[in-house]
């Protein structure tokens, strides 16, 4: 497969872990209310950012430079803080990128926040 544009993981990214978040929601409360706020929560950029923190000791040279590259890419000026959202597209690429080339490597990161998320009591019982 020929590598994509890294705006094109980013897209791909973003949707991917939205679905991994609404996945781990659905077994965590059946209220639609408390859904949607357990989901803001989650895929703010500031979480995202809080995420490659937690990352940062698992991720392999090859992936911390996915990520750099990402937080790299051009974009238009958002509301807010700009590199707290460059942040948030390296760790989409991150995603979009394992989704396509190594998706087991994918579950293993989606294991790791799975955990911290767990461990986020104030999150879930919002």
């Amino acid at each position: 497969m020929e590598e994509l544009n890294l705006k094109c993981y980013a897209h791909l990214g973003d949707a991917v872990y939205e679905v991994f978040v609404r996945e781990k929601i659905i077994n965590l409360t059946s209220r639609m209310s408390k859904m949607h706020k357990i989901n803001t929560e989650l895929v703010r950029a500031s979480f995202q950012c809080e995420l490659l923190d937690v990352l940062d000791a698992h991720l392999t040279e090859k992936e911390q430079d996915l990520i750099r590259r990402g937080k790299n890419i051009p974009s238009p000026s958002r509301k807010g803080n700009q590199a707290l959202h460059r942040l948030a597209t390296g760790f989409e690429v991150l995603i979009g990128y394992l989704h396509l080339h190594d998706p087991k490597r994918l579950l293993e990161i989606f294991k790791i926040i799975s955990r911290y998320i767990d461990s986020k009591d104030h999150i879930i019982n919002k």
